[in-house]
């Protein structure tokens, strides 16, 4: 068999989830088929099964649209020249709104079946409005389209699937949930403490982590709120860069300053660091914190967990499923608004619950243990990208006519 991806990140532009998705899925799915990824960018290599191509994203024709605009109508003329050049691929395979316009000509134009990955969901991500402006609606009718057209839906989690049904019109029977892998061998614990040195991370004292985008879905405001309830010897490392908006960005600086005038515990990276340098923080970190207010799977948490850390996360869509509650980590439960954004109905509350699950863990050292050894244990028995591997060229061959 042959596959098709249509993505818009693949390394060196991985920024979120579902760029380490696509990077590691076409990786071993490569080991079983010939995989031709077609990406955003200006990548250009053939290694064994594997070809990958990136196509330009800036374009000097949008010099004059309006700011929110560009990059709707870039992700649109980007799709149609991945299109340009034909393809005997078997199935064409599109993961996030961004390529799956993309995806839509190819099934139209060449005939090919066509496999939506749900990595989020438009309906549920409201905020995106803040960053895209009318482009939102643009975003929302691209995915609707390209969901309800596929000849087959892989939803990241359970939730994710009951989510795809209830806001698509779509066959149940044609949504198969495949969670997201992780590679073994790569988050493993490392003694390397070199990034914390760089970013003056006392190795001494204990540290609460957060990784991730400054985005509204990844609740990252909410555990700077929590930061004056957290015990003051803990230090917070924020791991946080790629704000969606200026707006979202200032805010975010003028919540971590704030937190600055009562402690000198908060250390603040605000770049994408390499894996590497992130493996070493998720190693030393006593807790790994994912405060997000929705999440279809939260591939960050099976990062931590790999790298013996405990976990305390937002008991929101497929973390529930991932992370196990007093055993690889604490769930918060948070009281959500009924419709999206979700955001907390009692934002304090949900940020004293933050800090108190964190102080929980670094304040019993044998829970902590605990937790660290069975996190581990718990990747490498559900999430292991060999056999979701398996399971997608499963779901190839059953579209093959």
């Amino acid at each position: 068999m042959k596959a098709l991806f249509y993505t818009r990140e693949f390394p060196p532009y991985v920024y979120g989830g579902a760029g380490v998705h696509v990077e590691y899925l076409a990786d071993e799915l490569s080991k079983l088929m010939n995989v031709d990824v077609r990406s955003f960018g200006d990548q250009e290599s053939t290694s064994d099964n594997l070809s990958v191509k990136g196509f330009p994203f800036e374009n000097a024709i949008f010099d004059n649209t309006h700011d929110k605009l560009k990059a709707v109508l870039k992700t649109l003329s980007t799709c149609i020249h991945m299109n340009a050049e034909p393809t005997d691929a078997d199935v064409v395979h599109c993961h996030t709104w961004y390529a799956q316009f993309a995806g839509i000509i190819a099934k139209l134009c060449y005939g090919i079946p066509l496999v939506i990955t749900t990595h989020s969901l438009e309906p549920l991500r409201p905020w995106k409005r803040e960053q895209l402006g009318r482009g939102y609606d643009a975003s929302s009718w691209v995915e609707k389209t390209a969901i309800e057209m596929a000849d087959a839906i892989i939803a990241v989690s359970k939730e994710t699937k009951v989510d795809v049904l209830k806001h698509f019109n779509v066959d149940k029977n044609k949504v198969k949930v495949i969670y997201n892998g992780i590679n073994l061998k790569e988050y493993v614990v490392t003694k390397d403490t070199s990034t914390l040195e760089a970013y003056n991370i006392d190795k001494n004292k204990p540290y609460v982590l957060f990784v991730g985008r400054i985005t509204r879905q990844k609740g990252i405001i909410h555990l700077v709120n929590a930061i004056k309830y957290i015990d003051k010897d803990t230090q917070i490392v924020l791991c946080a860069g790629a704000p969606d908006t200026k707006e979202i960005g200032k805010e975010m600086e003028d919540a971590v300053n704030e937190a600055k005038k009562d402690r000198d515990t908060i250390i603040w990276i605000d770049k994408m660091l390499s894996k590497q340098e992130v493996i070493q923080l998720y190693s030393h970190a006593d807790v790994f914190c994912c405060p997000s207010i929705y999440e279809p799977f939260g591939i960050i948490n099976i990062e931590a967990m790999a790298c013996e850390t405990a976990v305390v996360a937002s008991a929101v869509g497929g973390i529930k499923e991932v992370v196990v509650q007093n055993e690889t980590g604490i769930l918060i439960d948070l009281e959500q608004q009924k419709e999206a954004p979700f955001e907390p109905v009692y934002p304090d509350k949900f940020a004293q619950d933050l800090a108190n699950g964190i102080n929980k863990v670094i304040n019993n050292p044998s829970l902590k243990e605990t937790m660290a050894k069975k996190g581990r244990q718990r990747v490498e028995n559900h999430f292991d990208w060999a056999s979701i591997a398996k399971q997608v060229e499963e779901l190839y061959k059953s579209l093959k006519k």
